[in-house]
């Protein structure tokens, strides 16, 4: 068997998220049908993470194994092919050979989001951000971000009843930036929690607001207790925007 990594993007508004499920449309499910239709086996795509419903996702990787072999022009093919099958909020970008014991997942080294807010209405970005209304303090919520950086327990911007083993991550950026009338969240860690994201910006929104200080934030944090912190945010607004991984688990 080989496994090949599957680089590819997705508008996830139309998805209930990237995992399969029973009765709802999912991205891993249109991706299985059609890679297992182009090849003749039964296929199962494991993706490097499970975005959650409305997400959008413009780096992902998937692997699968396979008994066919595919050199750099069979590859460009089957890409060809799987575009021409897919629908169009789906696209495969490449086909990469991966060393059998990769991971898609499991040997991602960190995953970068970005959260995009608009601060007037914007015919044009309004299904892919989230419309906010009023002042913001931009610096007071990058001096919260930042203090996120001395934390590994985020189990107050969690989704709650979920099946993880630890809450901890560790995160390595985090900061907002203005461009225009839009602001954009980045934030970059070794892995990521349900709804974590979307719970953060709603948090920092009640900084940026005056709701809360960063002396509050930080507490909240510390509490562990997800009823502390902030609303969770339209998921129209995020994306996965950067999966990075060793260089060597390329075959």
């Amino acid at each position: 068997m080989n496994r090949y990594f599957l680089h590819l993007a997705y508008n996830g508004t139309d998805y209930h998220g990237w995992q399969v499920q029973n009765n709802a449309l999912t991205v891993q499910q249109k991706i299985n049908e059609s890679l297992s239709v182009l090849l003749g086996e039964d296929i199962n795509v494991v993706g490097c993470g499970r975005t959650d419903t409305g997400v959008h996702a413009s780096d992902f990787y998937a692997h699968f194994d396979t008994s066919k072999s595919f050199d750099a022009e069979t590859g460009k093919q089957l890409v060809f092919k799987l575009n021409k099958y897919l629908p169009g909020s789906i696209v495969i970008l490449n086909l990469l050979l991966v060393h059998a014991e990769v991971n898609a997942r499991f040997d991602a080294i960190s995953r970068t989001y970005k959260y995009y807010v608009t601060r007037r209405k914007d015919p044009f970005f309004d299904n892919y951000s989230w419309y906010v209304y009023g002042d913001l303090d931009v610096e007071r919520m990058n001096r919260a971000a930042t203090e996120m950086m001395e934390y590994t327990d985020f189990t107050s911007f969690s989704k709650l009843h979920s099946q993880t083993k630890t809450n901890n991550c560790k995160i390595m950026e985090a900061y907002w930036q203005e461009e225009g009338h839009k602001l954009i969240f980045t934030i970059k860690a070794d892995r990521f929690l349900r709804n974590m994201v979307r719970a953060i910006v709603g948090t920092l929104m009640d900084v940026g607001k005056g709701k809360i200080t960063v002396e509050k934030f930080k507490q909240i944090i510390e509490r562990k207790n997800r009823s502390d912190a902030g609303y969770s945010v339209p998921a129209k607004g995020l994306f996965l925007e950067k999966v990075d991984y060793p260089k060597e688990i390329f075959g």
